[in-house]
């Protein structure tokens, strides 16, 4: 199954292209789900209801997803809360904190891309700068859990009283790893789906140079996270030709930025209607819109490891950072692991088992690649004879 992400610079019709993509695909007989976080719904007003055949299109309740997991949680926890006269919130009382919208669109991200009878998953991310946190969200608290509880102390939980006898205080419970290591299930669920060859990024911007700015850093983030941008959705272009000196300067402006995109990526060109679309009859008109429909998403490239040890005597990691300048950049070794900061994005990155035994001796960026050296640790590095 194929699943298409759809997200761009806030207000630049990423919901109005998710639905006439996901229109499109159903017109050439796909069974496609369009899938959206959006509080009220603007995909069913969009599509229709009911929506065309082929196209089923599900909201995401954050709220009740947030209530229920709260819930749950309070159940399995009931023994400690009461060790410390908690009292649990009922349903009715719970009201969903920020952060709940990404949690429960990532869960609902991996439920559509195990359903069967689903040929395309189109999704309606927020926007770009959510879109990016939202999916690192996976990794990094798998990250975090793996620290702050790792699984091999589950093994001294016959100890547990005995430590609490010494200690003088209660240690964790059982029921506190077995959630810890539900979540890291449910999590590497969606890192998996996330991060899956079937999986693809498009953007969707009004070309101009704020979208441009938006795009380069937003790019920069995905790029961080290993999740490369299949093609850009050029929204709400404006006639070439027009007498109207206005119109014509606005076309200019968007055709130079649409070339600059089409240097690095494939884009889509969707015309401005004239209007804001309302309902199923603007998004049959731009669903007919070549181009809008994704082929197979090529496979994903992981970070090479150019060996050099013979040449220059060094190993190259080399990252893929498109649109990067050298002011954004900054990383720093700790370990085995690299801290690497991209303008406001950073991600902490486990080394290559080769790169564990060197040490960092450079790093340059040249046409929108990080190139970082690594010289071998002569204490650590096998020696040949």
């Amino acid at each position: 199954m194929h699943t298409l992400l759809i997200t761009g610079p806030g207000g630049a019709g990423r919901t109005t292209v998710a639905a006439a993509t996901a229109l499109a695909a159903a017109r050439q007989g796909r069974r496609v789900l369009l899938l959206s976080g959006d509080v009220g719904d603007p995909l069913t007003a969009l599509a229709g209801d009911p929506a065309a055949p082929g196209l089923r299109v599900a909201r995401v309740d954050s709220g009740e997803e947030f209530r229920d997991e709260l819930v749950t949680l309070q159940q399995r926890g009931s023994a400690l809360l009461g060790m410390v006269g908690a009292r649990p919130l009922d349903a009715e009382e719970i009201t969903e904190l920020p952060g709940a919208e990404e949690f429960a669109l990532l869960r609902a991200l991996r439920r559509a891309a195990a359903a069967p009878g689903t040929d395309l998953v189109v999704v309606d991310m927020p926007p770009l700068h959510r879109s990016v946190a939202t999916l690192a969200l996976p990794a990094q608290l798998r990250r975090y859990l793996a620290r702050l509880l790792p699984a091999e102390r589950q093994a001294a939980r016959a100890l547990r009283p005995v430590l609490a006898q010494l200690a003088g205080v209660p240690m964790p419970a059982q029921w506190l790893y077995e959630t810890a290591a539900r979540w890291d299930e449910e999590l590497a669920a969606v890192q998996a789906v996330v991060e899956a060859d079937t999986t693809e990024l498009r953007l969707v911007a009004e070309p101009g140079p704020a979208a441009a700015d938006a795009l380069r850093l937003g790019r920069l983030g995905l790029a961080l996270q290993q999740l490369p941008v299949s093609a850009v959705v050029a929204n709400r272009t404006v006639p070439v030709e027009s007498a109207d000196p206005w119109l014509a300067g606005l076309a200019a402006q968007q055709e130079k930025y649409t070339a600059e995109w089409a240097a690095e990526l494939p884009v889509v060109t969707l015309a401005h209607l004239g209007r804001d679309p309302r309902g199923p009859q603007d998004l049959e008109q731009l669903a007919a819109t070549g181009g809008l429909v994704p082929e197979a998403p090529a496979p994903r490239r992981a970070w090479a490891v150019e060996d050099r040890l013979a040449e220059d005597g060094v190993l190259v990691w080399v990252v893929p950072l498109p649109g990067a300048h050298k002011s954004d950049l900054d990383l720093v070794r700790r370990a085995d692991e690299l801290l690497l900061t991209v303008g406001p994005h950073r991600r902490i990155v486990p080394l290559p088992a080769a790169l564990r035994r060197c040490t960092v001796s450079g790093a340059a960026l040249a046409q929108g690649e990080l190139r970082i050296r690594f010289t071998p640790d002569p204490g650590l590095w096998p020696r040949t004879r």
